[in-house]
Protein backbone atom coordinates (compact mmCIF):
# COMPACT_ATOMS: atom_id res chain seq x y z
CA UNK A 1 0.00 0.00 0.00
CA UNK A 2 1.27 3.44 -0.68
CA UNK A 3 0.90 5.36 2.72
CA UNK A 4 0.21 8.51 0.56
CA UNK A 5 -3.36 9.94 -1.19
CA UNK A 6 -2.34 13.03 -3.16
CA UNK A 7 -5.41 14.98 -3.61
CA UNK A 8 -5.72 18.38 -4.82
CA UNK A 9 -8.34 21.04 -3.54
CA UNK A 10 -9.44 24.47 -5.21
CA UNK A 11 -7.45 26.08 -3.41
CA UNK A 12 -4.75 23.39 -1.74
CA UNK A 13 -2.57 20.85 -2.28
CA UNK A 14 -4.11 17.98 0.29
CA UNK A 15 -2.21 15.37 1.33
CA UNK A 16 -3.65 12.66 2.98
CA UNK A 17 -1.56 9.68 4.51
CA UNK A 18 -1.27 7.06 7.49
CA UNK A 19 -0.88 8.50 11.07
CA UNK A 20 2.44 8.03 12.76
CA UNK A 21 3.04 8.05 16.26
CA UNK A 22 4.69 11.21 15.81
CA UNK A 23 1.36 12.63 14.95
CA UNK A 24 -0.79 11.73 17.76
CA UNK A 25 -0.66 15.01 20.17
CA UNK A 26 -1.94 16.75 16.70
CA UNK A 27 -4.44 14.20 15.91
CA UNK A 28 -5.75 14.52 19.97
CA UNK A 29 -6.08 18.03 19.52
CA UNK A 30 -7.63 18.06 16.48
CA UNK A 31 -10.15 15.75 17.14
CA UNK A 32 -10.66 17.93 20.58
CA UNK A 33 -11.41 20.87 18.44
CA UNK A 34 -13.50 19.65 15.81
CA UNK A 35 -15.75 18.14 18.24
CA UNK A 36 -15.93 20.77 20.82
CA UNK A 37 -19.00 22.54 19.53
CA UNK A 38 -20.64 19.64 18.37
CA UNK A 39 -24.22 18.99 20.55
CA UNK A 40 -24.55 15.44 19.95
CA UNK A 41 -21.22 14.56 21.19
CA UNK A 42 -19.49 13.16 24.69
CA UNK A 43 -16.70 15.58 23.55
CA UNK A 44 -14.76 12.53 24.57
CA UNK A 45 -13.77 11.06 21.26
CA UNK A 46 -10.44 11.92 21.39
CA UNK A 47 -9.53 9.56 24.39
CA UNK A 48 -11.53 6.78 22.12
CA UNK A 49 -8.78 6.97 19.53
CA UNK A 50 -6.36 7.05 22.20
CA UNK A 51 -7.48 3.70 23.64
CA UNK A 52 -8.62 1.74 19.94
CA UNK A 53 -4.50 2.68 18.74
CA UNK A 54 -3.91 0.22 21.88
CA UNK A 55 -6.69 -2.28 20.68
CA UNK A 56 -6.40 -5.52 18.46
CA UNK A 57 -9.38 -3.53 16.75
CA UNK A 58 -6.90 -1.12 15.24
CA UNK A 59 -5.55 -1.53 11.74
CA UNK A 60 -2.32 0.95 11.41
CA UNK A 61 -3.13 1.04 7.54
CA UNK A 62 -6.80 2.33 8.19
CA UNK A 63 -5.82 5.39 10.42
CA UNK A 64 -5.15 8.34 8.47
CA UNK A 65 -4.43 12.11 8.25
CA UNK A 66 -5.10 14.74 5.74
CA UNK A 67 -2.50 17.84 5.71
CA UNK A 68 -2.31 20.63 3.89
CA UNK A 69 0.95 22.88 3.39
CA UNK A 70 2.28 19.82 6.13
CA UNK A 71 -0.58 21.12 8.87
CA UNK A 72 -3.24 18.45 10.05
CA UNK A 73 -6.37 19.33 9.77
CA UNK A 74 -8.21 15.82 9.55
CA UNK A 75 -8.26 12.50 10.77
CA UNK A 76 -10.15 9.15 10.39
CA UNK A 77 -10.11 6.12 11.68
CA UNK A 78 -11.37 2.80 10.77
CA UNK A 79 -11.23 -0.06 13.64
CA UNK A 80 -11.98 -4.25 13.10
CA UNK A 81 -15.67 -4.81 14.10
CA UNK A 82 -17.99 -8.11 13.69
CA UNK A 83 -21.24 -8.22 12.75
CA UNK A 84 -22.81 -11.69 14.56
CA UNK A 85 -26.14 -13.57 15.11
CA UNK A 86 -26.57 -16.91 16.08
CA UNK A 87 -25.02 -19.06 12.95
CA UNK A 88 -22.07 -17.06 12.92
CA UNK A 89 -19.76 -14.03 12.48
CA UNK A 90 -18.71 -11.58 9.89
CA UNK A 91 -16.00 -9.14 10.04
CA UNK A 92 -16.28 -5.40 8.84
CA UNK A 93 -15.23 -1.99 10.08
CA UNK A 94 -16.23 1.01 11.99
CA UNK A 95 -15.74 4.17 10.89
CA UNK A 96 -15.29 6.54 14.05
CA UNK A 97 -14.20 9.19 14.16
CA UNK A 98 -13.48 11.36 11.31
CA UNK A 99 -12.67 15.12 12.30
CA UNK A 100 -11.73 17.94 10.72
CA UNK A 101 -10.54 21.63 12.16
CA UNK A 102 -13.16 23.34 12.39
CA UNK A 103 -10.92 26.15 9.92
CA UNK A 104 -11.35 23.56 6.83
CA UNK A 105 -14.76 22.64 7.72
CA UNK A 106 -17.30 22.93 4.78
CA UNK A 107 -14.17 22.26 2.52
CA UNK A 108 -14.05 18.93 1.35
CA UNK A 109 -11.61 17.35 3.67
CA UNK A 110 -14.14 14.90 5.89
CA UNK A 111 -14.93 14.07 2.55
CA UNK A 112 -12.12 13.29 0.66
CA UNK A 113 -10.90 11.34 3.92
CA UNK A 114 -13.99 8.93 3.64
CA UNK A 115 -12.95 7.71 0.33
CA UNK A 116 -9.80 7.42 0.72
CA UNK A 117 -10.28 5.35 4.07
CA UNK A 118 -12.83 3.35 1.45
CA UNK A 119 -10.55 3.18 -1.20
CA UNK A 120 -7.33 1.39 1.41
CA UNK A 121 -9.96 -0.78 3.30
CA UNK A 122 -11.15 -1.77 0.24
CA UNK A 123 -7.67 -2.81 -1.40
CA UNK A 124 -6.94 -4.19 2.00
CA UNK A 125 -9.56 -7.14 1.62
CA UNK A 126 -12.22 -5.12 4.22
CA UNK A 127 -15.75 -5.44 2.45
CA UNK A 128 -17.89 -3.40 4.47
CA UNK A 129 -17.95 -0.23 7.18
CA UNK A 130 -20.29 0.77 9.89
CA UNK A 131 -21.12 3.78 11.40
CA UNK A 132 -23.31 5.74 13.67
CA UNK A 133 -23.21 9.27 11.91
CA UNK A 134 -25.22 12.15 10.36
CA UNK A 135 -27.91 11.14 8.44
CA UNK A 136 -27.66 13.90 6.07
CA UNK A 137 -24.16 13.65 5.17
CA UNK A 138 -23.34 9.77 4.71
CA UNK A 139 -25.79 8.83 2.15
CA UNK A 140 -23.50 10.79 -0.63
CA UNK A 141 -21.08 8.34 0.49
CA UNK A 142 -23.13 5.63 0.12
CA UNK A 143 -23.95 4.52 3.18
CA UNK A 144 -27.54 3.21 3.59
CA UNK A 145 -29.44 2.20 6.81
CA UNK A 146 -28.02 -1.03 8.22
CA UNK A 147 -32.12 -2.04 8.78
CA UNK A 148 -31.66 -2.21 5.28
CA UNK A 149 -28.99 -5.28 5.99
CA UNK A 150 -30.80 -6.46 8.97
CA UNK A 151 -28.04 -5.35 11.04
CA UNK A 152 -28.41 -3.37 14.26
CA UNK A 153 -26.41 -1.79 16.97
CA UNK A 154 -25.58 -2.82 20.44
CA UNK A 155 -27.73 0.28 21.73
CA UNK A 156 -30.46 2.12 21.23
CA UNK A 157 -30.25 5.02 18.68
CA UNK A 158 -32.83 6.40 16.11
CA UNK A 159 -32.00 4.09 12.83
CA UNK A 160 -31.36 6.48 10.77
CA UNK A 161 -28.18 7.41 11.96
CA UNK A 162 -27.10 3.82 12.07
CA UNK A 163 -25.29 2.79 8.35
CA UNK A 164 -23.16 1.04 6.00
CA UNK A 165 -21.14 0.65 2.80
CA UNK A 166 -20.74 -2.22 0.88
CA UNK A 167 -16.88 -1.43 0.07
CA UNK A 168 -17.00 -3.96 -2.58
CA UNK A 169 -20.48 -5.39 -4.42
CA UNK A 170 -22.41 -7.34 -2.33
CA UNK A 171 -19.93 -6.90 0.44
CA UNK A 172 -22.70 -7.62 2.78
CA UNK A 173 -24.41 -9.97 1.09
CA UNK A 174 -26.50 -13.06 3.69
CA UNK A 175 -24.79 -10.90 6.32
CA UNK A 176 -27.13 -10.40 9.49
CA UNK A 177 -26.98 -9.60 13.31
CA UNK A 178 -25.77 -7.08 15.96
CA UNK A 179 -22.63 -5.03 15.48
CA UNK A 180 -19.76 -5.88 18.67
CA UNK A 181 -17.60 -3.33 18.87
CA UNK A 182 -14.11 -3.71 20.63
CA UNK A 183 -14.69 -2.62 23.88
CA UNK A 184 -12.71 0.26 24.30
CA UNK A 185 -15.95 2.17 22.79
CA UNK A 186 -17.37 1.45 26.27
CA UNK A 187 -14.86 2.62 28.52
Amino acid sequence: MNDEVNIYTMTAHLNIRKETSADHKHVFTLITKAFSALEHSDHKEQFLVERLRNSTAFIPELSLVAEIDNRIVGYILLTRIYIKNGSGEWPSLALAPVAVDPDFQGQGVGGKLIMAAHRVAAESGHKSVILLGHAGYYPKFGYVPTVNFGISLPFEVPAENCMAVELVPKGLEGISGTVEYAHEFFE
